[in-house]
């Protein structure tokens, strides 16, 4: 049946406070500017401002339309990025060989499995969609497995897929042959203008990948016209200063009207990585100017969302999504997905029970990989995502 009934989840908003004045209000139901006497002291909603965004339906929890379902094809990967939270440490021979999380590979067994249990659970929330993300390690260290994952996902209703991907195996041929499977957009991953990232995003073999992932990406563009790409890139102490020459580059080398782009910070999750940025206003001015170059370039930026998790992590149940390793072994979140001591049941039993995984069960909007930075990471990102707001109301893309 459709996902008709409304998400039990609570109101969840965020209050960004604008440089020129004024708040700038996320919701679930959408986003809205306020006057400063919309806000009181205390940084709340005043009772009239509350309840006009209420009247608007901006405090509106939002309907879940799909289940949302996150798969590891494959815990392998063929880079040696020192900051991955699937690292179990950093190489003791100070290379590019950190050790991993077990090795698992996803089969045809296991991917019935997964699809009994996400029959069942889209079930139970009444949902007659399903939107798969392709997750790894490298999901296409195992395409087969992930091009069999997406073509039975079909039958259990409207189907719509990601992947996340480090691109460096990427081909026209298997950017075509996941499109007709029901892939719609790919999250790749830069760290830096050239230099700086080849230095980061090195593989375990050894050599640099930049090249080779703009040189993939621009193939798989022109061969499978329907997927959306969005670039995700890294932020630390390592690269700041490259971005403005990244920007640049990544417009003449790709088509900015088919890519959104985030930049994003780099926490440690306890793997001895350590990101020396300080928070303060001069970071959030590059930011603001690397967003403000962006759009001049023509990239759709990622809008700022309120603190809310994502789908699959939101309710410690799992009842609207599932983190599922290529084992079958659930996690609550993408971030600790094949890291032992982290997981939160089975799919042959289900959810463990909700004071099994206390300590286990983390969201996606949780700061602990910024440990004691967690307050001023938090400052810091209001900033950011305030100036971000003003850029794209300016700029109509809103």
């Amino acid at each position: 049946m459709p996902a008709t009934q409304p998400a039990l989840r609570p109101d969840r908003y965020r209050l960004l406070r604008r440089a020129d004045a004024g708040w700038w209000f996320l919701g679930d139901g959408g986003v809205a500017r306020l006057r400063p006497g919309q806000v009181g002291p205390d940084g709340g909603l005043a009772p009239a401002a509350e309840q006009r965004l209420r009247d608007t339906g901006l405090l509106d929890a939002r309907a879940f339309r799909s289940y949302s379902l996150t798969v590891l094809t494959s815990t392998d990967c063929n880079l040696g990025c020192g900051y991955c939270f699937q690292n179990t440490g950093q190489d003791p021979k100070g290379g590019n060989r950190p050790p991993r999380i077990k090795h698992a590979r996803l089969t045809s067994e296991m991917i019935g499995e997964v699809l009994d249990f996400t029959r069942q659970r889209m079930a139970e929330a009444g949902l007659d969609r399903l939107a798969v993300m392709l997750f790894g390690g490298e999901p296409l260290l195992n395409f087969r497995g992930a091009r069999e994952l997406l073509h039975r996902a079909a039958e259990l209703g409207e189907l719509e897929a990601g992947m996340i991907s480090n691109g460096t195996m990427l081909t026209p041929l298997i950017a075509k042959e996941l499109n007709a499977a029901g892939l719609r957009s790919v999250q790749i991953t830069f760290d830096g203008d050239r230099e700086e990232h080849d230095a980061i995003r090195i593989r375990r073999s050894g050599g640099g990948t930049f090249d080779a992932i703009v040189h993939n990406v621009a193939k798989a563009m022109a061969a499978a016209e329907s997927i959306r790409w969005h670039l995700r890139i890294n932020v630390s102490h390592h690269n700041r200063h490259g971005m403005d020459a990244l920007l640049e580059r990544l417009a003449a080398g790709l088509d900015p009207a088919r890519c959104g782009l985030q930049f994003a910070l780099v926490g440690d999750v306890g793997v001895g990585y350590g990101n020396e940025l300080a928070y303060g206003s001069g970071l959030a001015a590059d930011f603001t100017r690397w967003h403000a170059r962006a759009l001049e370039l023509g990239f759709a930026l990622t809008r700022p969302r309120p603190n809310d998790g994502c789908q699959a992590c939101t309710y410690q149940d799992g009842r609207y999504g599932a983190v599922v390793n290529a084992d079958g072994v659930l996690s609550s979140c993408w971030e600790t997905a094949g890291r032992p001591g982290w997981e939160v049941g089975t799919l042959a039993d289900g959810y463990l029970p909700a004071d099994r995984t206390e300590g286990r069960w983390i969201t996606c909007d949780d700061q602990y990989q910024h440990g004691e930075n967690a307050a001023a990471l938090a400052v810091f990102q209001d900033e950011v995502d305030a100036a971000l707001l003003d850029l794209l109301h300016t700029a109509g893309r809103l």
